[in-house]
């Protein structure tokens, strides 16, 4: 530990974001950095501390508590402090394919379990590791580096999200013949369609996709397997098959008017949105557009940001969001303590957005929608809802319970549902015969993640459920370990 007592004589300090009126207008990444300095001085703060639950990744009540793919936190935040960045660049790489990736848009379950966080604002461990990596791509140190023997072996990977490039990128490396499979036109999956680009930039996805395809990684777009191509013809192509695909189907709301026109599922807006600013910077209009409009968005998470977020940037007249649970807390409770993930009310860029534009914060809490009505033409116009409160019932679950009297209607001519996923889509597994969990997930355990059917596995959220991208690069990795194990007899993976 290069400054022991860094974390008493320094406080956490983050670069601000671009101005909110400036940023709104474009579509390029809100965040900054530090010079170079500032950078090694929050660096410092880490203080080696010996029980380093920052890279610890267990789960506590469900949340994850530290990094799901062990970075060797304290060892890189030192090499900051000490100026040795391209040694940083080593030990980042040595735990993460894709620190440019979580670097933007990890919730960083790592800071929640930061030591210094017990009393004090803990380290900026999200912000290191970003500084980290734009460093070594800013100073040509990030090359490509194909494996110089190949095994014979080849491998098919249903999917081009983080966990499929993470499992492509591990096997690639002991020389596997890898070829990627993606429906969509580009590659990227979530991270290239799913996620805006004033929040994770497409050319620092491409820029990694690239350096994979000339490290001897196939990309193929386009194609769809179980429609385009059937999934028994990858079984009789390939010496192994992983499925990647995500958990893409959405949850609905069915409830009264759920026909209307103008109701979509966030993704559907989301993808349209940064499809059409790639292809034609929104020129082709290919795209749901919110602007003049009033906007409701329904559900939160990172999703609901976004959309909120994407709304602004169309122009839209007016943006509310609602949440069905209470209000977080402004700071941990009793029955939240350290190391756990923080459940603590969190002012995200697009809500700072939506205040500075309208005045306060869009979202509305311990609310649930009735129903939607339209116009004569089957356009949704209004949004009804009411308040609950939540409550135990005899078995002591708490159940939401609506208020009496809290009935409201809301202007609406455009709703974006953003309730999570259900579980993946079932295509590739069905003519697979892959079995399925009760949550019909891909059946394999995490650790082997082999599915019934020989030599076929699965990682990522289409194994686990919908997650977070560190999760999925956590399970492209371990899905590749045993790929090599059972193509090899053995790995050199880690």
């Amino acid at each position: 530990m290069g400054k022991p007592t860094g974390f008493m004589e320094y406080k956490r300090e983050l670069p601000p974001d671009r101005p909110l009126l400036e940023r709104i207008g474009d579509w390029n990444e809100f965040l900054q950095s530090f010079p170079e300095e500032k950078q090694r001085i929050q660096a410092a703060r880490c203080m080696d501390c010996g029980i380093p639950f920052c890279h610890s990744g267990f789960l506590i009540n469900g949340m994850a508590s530290g990094c799901p793919i062990h970075n060797l936190i304290p060892e890189w935040n030192d090499l900051i402090y000490k100026g040795l960045w391209k040694e940083a660049v080593k030990r980042l790489l040595k735990t993460n394919n894709f620190p440019e990736f979580t670097g933007r848009v990890c919730p960083a379950p790592c800071e929640g379990a930061c030591t210094v966080g017990i009393n004090d604002p803990q380290v900026t461990i999200k912000l290191n590791e970003r500084a980290i990596i734009d460093k070594a791509f800013e100073e040509g140190w990030i090359v490509p580096k194909p494996p110089k023997v190949r095994t014979g072996k080849k491998v098919a990977i249903v999917g081009s999200g983080p966990s499929g490039l993470a499992c492509a990128d591990q096997l690639n490396s002991v020389g596997h013949s890898v070829t990627v499979y993606e429906r969509a036109d580009r590659i990227g999956g979530l991270l290239m369609y799913g996620i805006p680009n004033m929040k994770l930039d497409k050319s620092i996805v491409q820029r990694r996709v690239d350096i994979l395809e000339k490290e001897g990684i196939k990309f193929i777009t386009n194609t769809e397997v179980g429609v385009d191509i059937s999934a028994e013809e990858l079984l009789k192509n390939y010496d192994a098959v992983v499925l990647c695909g995500g958990a893409t189907k959405p949850r609905d709301l069915n409830i009264e008017g759920r026909s209307l026109n103008g109701i979509y599922f966030a993704m559907d807006f989301l993808r349209a949105n940064t499809k059409s600013l790639l292809d034609s910077k929104h020129a082709d209009s290919n795209y749901i557009s919110a602007k003049g409009k009033n906007v409701i968005v329904i559900g939160g998470g990172d999703t609901g940001t976004d959309c909120v977020a994407t709304s602004i940037r169309h122009g839209c007249k007016s943006v509310v969001q609602f949440e069905i649970l209470p209000k977080p807390p402004s700071a941990r409770q009793t029955n939240n303590p350290w190391p756990q993930w923080p459940k603590v009310l969190k002012i995200d860029y697009g809500q700072e957005e939506a205040s500075a534009i309208y005045g306060d914060d869009p979202r509305i809490y311990c609310i649930t929608t009735k129903k939607f009505v339209g116009d004569e033409n089957g356009n949704i116009k209004e949004v009804h809802t009411v308040n609950i409160e939540w409550k135990k019932d005899s078995s002591g679950r708490l159940i939401p319970v609506e208020i009496e009297g809290t009935e409201k209607v809301w202007k609406a001519d455009l709703v974006l549902l953003c309730l999570g996923f259900l579980g993946p889509e079932e295509t590739v597994l069905k003519q697979l015969g892959i079995e399925q969990d009760e949550r019909s997930n891909a059946k394999a355990l995490y650790g082997s993640f082999k599915t019934n059917v020989e030599g076929v596995f699965a990682a990522g959220d289409m194994r686990r459920g919908q997650s977070l991208v560190v999760w999925a690069i956590n399970e492209g990795r371990g899905a590749a370990r045993e790929v090599d194990k059972f193509l090899m007899g053995y790995t050199t993976l880690p």
